[in-house]
């Protein structure tokens, strides 16, 4: 993960109380769950214990991801468009003779906001930073062309053709 990740105020407060959600009711309701299954008796054959113990697997790796994110949180909005590609930003790149035009940044800055329907529905694609051509345009700026190695080995050209403001 980048060392920081980009989060408006309300994103970020979003996020804090999801986690006091999963941490102070969430986990102790899985734990309850999970005490009253083994009490059943046989685990092998209890569908709920099982059910349950996924369940808390989950819960566990978004309490883990929130507090990975919001140790790193950077809180505000991206600067104004120089014209440099940085996360926060709206840009547009030719990938193989194709225009794309993209969000560089987080989903989570999303979530809870008229452009979450958006994103599910693919009329709205969020790149990370971190993401092999997040990293690849990072820095660079409008007219530059850089390449990056998919992960299946594939070199990609892309054309930085427009950097600019998203308008939360």
């Amino acid at each position: 993960m980048s060392d920081s990740i980009l989060l408006t105020q309300s994103a970020y407060d979003r996020l804090k109380s999801e986690l006091e959600q999963l941490i102070l009711v969430e986990r102790q309701e899985i734990a309850k769950r999970i005490q009253e299954a083994r009490e059943e008796g046989d685990l092998k054959e209890n569908g709920g214990y099982h059910a349950a113990k996924e369940e808390q697997g989950k819960i566990e790796a978004r309490i883990n991801r929130l507090e990975e994110m919001l140790a790193n949180a950077e809180i505000g909005s991206a600067d104004a468009s120089d014209g440099v590609v940085k996360q926060g930003l709206m840009v547009t790149c030719k990938l193989n003779g194709s225009e794309n035009e993209f969000f560089l940044g987080s989903h989570e800055i999303f979530e809870g906001t008229k452009y979450e329907a958006q994103i599910e529905d693919g009329d709205l694609d969020v790149y990370s930073p971190d993401s092999p051509i997040g990293k690849a345009i990072s820095g660079h700026k409008v007219g530059d062309t850089v390449s990056y190695f998919a992960p299946n080995g594939k070199e990609i050209k892309v054309s930085i053709e427009k950097v600019a403001t998203f308008e939360f």
